[in-house]
């Protein structure tokens, strides 16, 4: 009896697998990014013409006129513009913009690199991803990026202190 629970268990967690494969190749995009809007959004330009707004998930950059923005667009620019990419659709936001994770290089994902270089925030408002708290973690403790600034306000709060 065991060795047949175990069976059923190992078959629906292999099934299950396959349809999380799947589904991500679903919503698999490739394209070549034309413009960056600033660290975490960009355009993308997809093989029938048609240009999209691309959010990077999970992640959140500092706005405009806040400390790090620049270095975040040009870190994005870098990494980026001009080149194919493939992005994983995981939902639209509010603005009508993807969000997505962006996967460039033969594997590397946008969102571990910024926040590798000290350039975003993992936003955990909306992401439960340890890896990417670990990354930004180790990015806090070695002072990398905009760490250097114990004080530094988060994109969110700075878009909330905007509006009051």
């Amino acid at each position: 009896m065991p060795n047949k629970v175990l069976f059923i268990f190992l078959f629906l967690g292999f099934n299950l697998s396959i349809h999380k494969n799947v589904y991500a190749q679903e919503n698999a995009i490739y394209g070549k990014v034309v413009a960056i809007t600033d660290g975490d959004t960009y355009k993308l330009l997809k093989p029938d013409s048609t240009v999209i707004r691309i959010r990077v998930a999970n992640i959140d950059c500092p706005e405009r006129k806040q400390p790090f923005s620049t270095k975040a667009k040009q870190f994005t620019a870098d990494a980026i513009f001009g080149k194919q990419v493939k992005i994983i659709v995981l939902k639209k936001d509010r603005y009508g913009r993807l969000v997505a994770k962006t996967i460039y290089n033969d594997g590397k994902v946008l969102s571990e690199e910024l926040l590798k270089q000290g350039l975003a925030w993992h936003y955990r408002q909306f992401s439960k991803d340890s890896l990417l708290q670990s990354i930004e973690d180790m990015a806090r403790l070695n002072k990398i990026g905009l760490w250097i600034d114990d004080d530094a306000i988060a994109p969110w709060l700075w878009r909330r202190n905007k509006k009051k």
